[in-house]
């Protein structure tokens, strides 16, 4: 009898350890957010998503921003994020860095059940450039080094598809450092033109930033316009316990139907949008080995 009591009791002491599970060795939690737009709206967007996590998840729930893409590509293999939200490229430079030691778990489905956006090349509307012919021997922003649509893609398609080399194309190549800021060299004659993105005709980066008063309406034209690419993907460290990655799957995937006003928020949702952001669909790492592979392409052409 002594015997049975004693074993039931050491049961009762260490269930409640046993249904923390993770949260016992991850008490706080850190996502990563890309530099796309300033640090001020970034932390506004993403804090609905941050205080649902915490609710959620039962953990401190903390943002991570960095001054470009690479340093939550370097945070996330350097093990102090659990999870970011990248773009395509720098989940493929992620994957990299971590030989392979990412998971891409979750990306944003469309209205109309799509799941991608294009890079865009973008010019003052008064700037007498009216398509990529106009523009050589122009100055070219690109966006990061590690951005899909301000760097990967349209540095690959210029080279595959319009045939030139933006190196000897352009007078000069700069990286703006992110998106905005691309788009606001533009506006101010820093840079010819730039690289960006957008979803759709009435939502992208240079759209959000005419309705936050960011620039003027009517400044920025669109020159140029990629294939679709695959939005980019929720990804996670391959090293966590299954059961955190679950329930931050879960998490994330129930955000929109669970805080609706704060997915609104998070997503940039435009009423006269026709075909917005709805929620994520779960992909998987073949979803993005074409982006690991043109990114080491473009390496060995740059290094060439």
């Amino acid at each position: 009898m002594r015997f049975i009591t004693a074993t039931a009791l050491a049961v009762l002491i260490a269930a409640p350890a046993l249904a923390e599970g993770w949260k016992e060795d991850y008490q706080t939690l850190k996502f990563g957010v890309l530099s796309g737009e300033n640090e001020k709206d970034r932390l506004m967007r993403t804090e609905p998503l941050r205080t649902y996590l915490e609710n959620t998840l039962g953990v401190k729930v903390e943002i991570f921003t960095a001054g470009n893409y690479d340093g939550v590509v370097q945070a996330i293999a350097a093990n102090q994020i659990e999870i970011a939200r990248f773009g395509s490229s720098s989940y493929a430079a992620a994957y990299t860095a971590t030989n392979g030691g990412v998971e891409p778990i979750l990306t944003a489905i469309k209205k109309d059940g799509n799941t991608g956006y294009r890079s865009i090349v973008v010019t003052r509307c008064d700037s007498g450039i009216e398509s990529l012919a106009d523009a050589a021997g122009k100055i070219h922003a690109f966006a990061d080094p590690d951005s899909t649509s301000g760097y990967a893609v349209p540095y690959f398609n210029f080279l595959t598809k319009e045939g030139f080399k933006p190196e000897e194309y352009f007078a000069a190549v700069p990286f703006s450092g992110s998106h905005e800021a691309g788009v606001s060299g533009v506006v101010n004659g820093t840079f010819d033109t730039a690289s960006t993105y957008q979803n759709n005709d009435l939502d992208g980066i240079y759209q959000r930033m005419e309705s936050k008063g960011m620039i003027e309406a009517g400044l920025i034209c669109q020159i140029w316009e990629s294939p679709e690419i695959t939005s980019g993907p929720w990804t996670v460290r391959s090293n966590l316990p299954a059961e955190l990655i679950s329930d931050l799957t879960n998490a994330l995937e129930a955000f929109p139907t669970e805080d609706p006003e704060g997915y609104a928020l998070y997503s940039s949702f435009e009423p006269t949008d026709p075909n917005p952001e709805v929620g994520y669909t779960r992909v998987d790492r073949d979803r993005y080995q074409w982006i690991v592979d043109m990114r080491d392409w473009i390496k060995s052409q740059r290094r060439g």
